[in-house]
């Protein structure tokens, strides 16, 4: 039997991981942690082969355990960047992508290491006329607690409110 035979009724259902917080929701210090993902060889490969990252850090067994420094390769950061942020994306139809700040690539991951998020909420201010400036931090750690990536992400906020906010 078919639970949701009536597909005008579909749209009633909310969307999974679909969030609508606005600006005056925020908490600053308020953190969330994600779970765990190892990164396989496979989607190493497939991510590098996609954006044509072929440096021989990610993409050659032979130069990476003889000539580099590490003994074995890489992850391409791009990579660790996209799946860490990835990990605790929210997806709230309120938020829109304003940039990056301090990135910063601080050790490196290697095939078939796990990595984990915490995003920590730092600060908001008033920005426009309808929406508010939201910055987060980003941690990605690897295997046991070992961070690996940090960066703050800016965000344009919509107001729920805008007549009580003030510029």
């Amino acid at each position: 039997m078919n639970p949701n035979p009536d597909p005008t009724k579909h749209k009633d259902i909310p969307i999974w991981n679909a969030e609508n917080w606005f600006y005056e929701d925020i908490v600053i210090g308020k953190k969330i942690r994600s779970i765990r993902r190892t990164i396989s060889e496979g989607e190493s490969m497939q991510f590098n082969a996609l954006v044509l990252d072929m440096h021989p850090y990610v993409a050659d067994e032979i130069f990476a355990k003889n000539e580099g420094v590490f003994g074995k390769r890489l992850v391409a950061g791009a990579f660790v960047f996209s799946v860490g942020l990835g990990l605790v994306a929210t997806n709230c139809v309120n938020a829109f992508s304003y940039g990056y700040d301090k990135l910063r690539f601080i050790k490196p991951v290697f095939i078939g290491d796990t990595i984990y998020t915490i995003k920590t909420d730092l600060s908001k201010q008033p920005k426009y006329k309808d929406m508010g400036l939201y910055c987060a931090a980003y941690e990605v750690f690897k295997n046991d607690g070992e961070l690996v990536l940090y960066c703050e992400h800016l965000q344009t906020v919509k107001y729920r409110s805008p007549e009580n906010i003030d510029l």
